[in-house]
């Protein structure tokens, strides 16, 4: 074999991509599709129809990966100038292929309609290349071979790129590939914003870079979480995994608690598997979050087994009549204050029979603060099974779904921490 497959681009050509109304999801595929292979994809780059851009685009891809992958620009109308694009960068000329053109006349002929004639140019093939066979559509996709480097071209819809590309795999590129793959490791960290994290795991993932093999490591903040991923490029599956793992324990141990999915599911599924492992149910009264912590969680398979309900209380006179809570409670502190979001927590479990209670109440923004408790302030209580009490004043930023959505992470975090620290007790 000669010198593996071993990086990546894909370049997904059209103006149509470049606008608000479509979305790349081909990349998406092909990205999981390459790390199955233990292709590491360097790149994701879109570009507009235009020969010019193209061929540029290709020219600095081939500078610095050993596989190029094209998607869409095979169609036949004068905009689609991918096949032409390659062929200027390769240095080679597109011969028209008559076999090709009988099977677009045929396909046509099947609908009873006459091929136009503007579909002969979906028969140009690269000079040198070889047809990548398309059954679910007329434009055929091409591969060239380039010394090492090999350069895929797929036409766009996703229900002719998938099928062709699994094809691809399991011929083309696992003849091509080493035996290395990549393994992975995700953790999920709440409470913690992005630069407090990188200041406890750069210490620990700094002594990884130098190490053999070396363990890749990237923080990414996402909407209630910041994640960590850890990636290693190994032939011994065995091993690769016992590094990893003893990896992704280090960094747990670090987090004290803080890291609540290591496996990438998200709060609402770990949450969900820990109430169900131990045959609890969950209730809550929500102000400011309108319901969506309740709505998060029935989101997973079977949740029907823990969640009992709850209440969307977002006037004071809903906060008594639902969930129970005394008017001069609401009066003495204000609706967004401990007091009444313990009163909302213990009400609604009270109410509906759940083991758990919570209660939600703050100011979403972007109106409705004070100098006492500016917007973002957000009072999460959490009831046990044996009515003890948890409740934190929480200041969050962002807009007001970002607020939401936030509440609802550290609502279920708070369940999750009880979960937890009641079986660490026993």
């Amino acid at each position: 074999m000669s010198e593996p497959v071993r990086t990546a681009e894909v370049i997904a050509v059209g103006s149509e991509l470049l606008g608000s109304t479509r979305v790349d999801t081909n990349s998406l595929f092909l990205s999981d599709c390459l790390a199955s292979l233990g292709i590491e994809l360097r790149a994701k780059t879109v570009v507009g129809d235009s020969r010019r851009e193209v061929a540029d685009h290709f020219r600095r891809a081939l500078d610095r990966v050993d596989l190029v992958i094209f998607t869409g620009g095979l169609g036949p109308t004068d905009d689609d100038v991918t096949r032409e694009a390659v062929a200027d960068v390769l240095g080679i000329g597109l011969i028209e292929q008559p076999a090709i053109i009988e099977r677009l006349r045929e396909r046509f002929a099947r609908r009873g309609l006459q091929m136009p004639d503007v579909n002969r140019k979906q028969a140009l093939l690269l000079d040198g290349g070889q047809i990548l066979e398309n059954p679910n559509g007329t434009a055929p996709g091409q591969m060239f071979a380039r010394g090492r480097q090999l350069v895929l071209l797929f036409p766009g819809p996703p229900r002719e790129l998938k099928p062709m590309m699994q094809t691809v795999m399991t011929t083309v590129l696992a003849s091509r590939v080493s035996r290395e793959r990549l393994f992975r490791r995700t953790l999920f960290v709440v409470g913690r914003g992005e630069s407090h994290v990188e200041e406890v795991a750069q210490p620990i993932y700094s002594t990884w870079l130098n190490a053999s093999p070396p363990i890749e490591t990237t923080i990414l903040a996402a909407p209630g979480q910041v994640e960590l991923h850890l990636v290693l490029r190994s032939a011994d599956a065995v091993e690769a995994n016992r590094i990893l793992d003893a990896a992704r324990d280090r960094l747990v141990a670090a987090f004290a608690g803080d890291v609540f999915s290591t496996d990438g599911r998200s709060m609402e599924e770990i949450v969900g598997a820990l109430l169900a492992e131990r045959s609890l149910t969950i209730a809550a009264a929500e102000s400011c979050t309108g319901g969506l912590m309740m709505s998060r969680l029935t989101d997973v398979p079977g949740s029907s087994a823990y969640v009992v309900g709850g209440a969307v209380v977002y006037s004071n006179e809903l906060k008594t009549s639902l969930a129970g809570v005394a008017r001069d409670l609401i009066a003495a502190h204000g609706a967004v204050s401990e007091p009444v979001a313990v009163a909302l927590a213990e009400g609604i479990k009270s109410r509906t029979g759940a083991s758990i209670g919570v209660g939600i109440t703050g100011i979403a923004g972007p109106t409705g603060g004070t100098p006492a408790k500016p917007v973002g302030t957000t009072c999460i209580a959490v009831i046990a099974p044996d009515g003890a009490a948890q409740v934190r004043t929480f200041a969050l930023f962002g807009t007001r779904g970002m607020v939401k959505f936030w509440a609802s992470q550290y609502a279920m975090n708070m369940v999750r921490r009880l979960l937890v620290s009641a079986d660490a007790a026993r």
